[in-house]
């Protein structure tokens, strides 16, 4: 495919992002062209199923589309922190991603990609991606099994050639690597799974590991929200496996510093973090409040109290 699309089908935004602050999306592959099916896809189910790498748009296009974006943006008086891959389909598809990638270095702003990992067994999808300042991988779940009815892959593909190429990929890349894990009630929400997938991220020694639920419709109904346990529990054993984690449950765009506005601040923080006991009173001594504060929350039904080894903490409600 050689025809370019209109400006606003290339590239979106910038909108605020948790892990990548201000982010100008780039749309490098048709609509719901991809590797994967996953029941949880917000965008739908995948229209094209594709193991292999094709030729979409012309990279020149692309960086016009940025470049002119950007011209618009810095106009009205915004601000670009990364040019974002993160198209409605798998981004590393595309078999001018490094091509691209190089061109639009030279607009002098960082460049991320966010993967499902599908092709890092490739080594041309290695050597791609090795050029971005940023890369997400996702890793929902190392299980076989549970990997097939979660992201319902193209039959081609092989969850241990997946593994061995995320590895790969972790000892080469010198940017900034972050991993993300979609939680799913029933799926891969229980002790045994998180284990095995927190083992193998430790691995890859990443910045930063993200575990999000689906909060926006998904593309089958039976991909549902865990519930309140399972979150923490996924946290915890994330935390306990050394990994720098945070949880993804709706409120990116946040700087979580201390404000005014006690009861919106603490929410966007255990949206984040659940927080212990102990820490939740060092707060509220900060902020010259008391548990009564907490309480009003609970009855709310704004945050949840949960115990887990012989302490309690307190997250948000879903």
């Amino acid at each position: 495919m050689d025809k370019i699309e209109s400006n606003d089908k290339i590239v979106f935004g910038p909108v605020p992002s948790r892990r990548l602050d201000a982010s100008l999306g780039i749309n490098n592959i048709p609509p719901k062209i991809c590797s994967y099916s996953c029941i949880y896809c917000q965008i739908g189910k995948t229209n094209k199923m594709m193991p292999d790498r094709n030729k979409f748009y012309k990279k020149e296009d692309i960086f016009e589309c940025v470049r002119s974006k950007l011209k618009d943006i810095y106009y009205k008086g915004g601000h670009v922190d990364y040019l974002t891959y993160v198209p409605d389909g798998e981004p590393t598809l595309d078999s001018g991603l490094g091509k691209e990638i190089e061109l639009l270095s030279s607009l002098g702003i960082k460049i991320a990609v966010i993967t499902n990992s599908s092709l890092l067994a490739r080594e041309d999808v290695r050597e791609d991606l090795y050029k971005a300042d940023l890369v997400s991988v996702k890793i929902d779940s190392i299980d076989p099994e549970i990997w097939k009815k979660i992201n319902r892959p193209h039959k081609s593909l092989n969850i241990e050639e997946i593994k061995s190429g995320i590895i790969e990929f972790s000892i080469g890349f010198k940017g900034l690597l972050l991993t993300e894990t979609m939680l799913v009630k029933g799926y891969n929400d229980n002790a045994i799974d998180l284990n095995n997938t927190a083992n193998f991220i430790k691995r890859l020694n990443p910045q930063r590991s993200y575990i999000s639920v689906p909060i926006r419709p998904p593309a089958e109904k039976l991909a549902q929200i865990p519930n309140e346990e399972n979150i923490n529990l996924a946290y915890q054993i994330f935390k306990d496996n050394n990994l720098n984690t945070e949880l993804l449950l709706g409120y990116e765009g946040n700087d979580f510093f201390y404000s005014d506005n006690l009861g919106e601040e603490l929410l966007s923080i255990v949206s984040v973090h659940p927080m212990r006991d102990d820490a939740i009173n060092s707060y509220l001594t900060k902020a010259n409040s008391n548990w009564k504060f907490i309480e009003s929350l609970i009855k709310e039904n704004k945050i949840r109290e949960i115990e887990y080894k012989g302490h309690k903490y307190y997250l948000k409600k879903i």
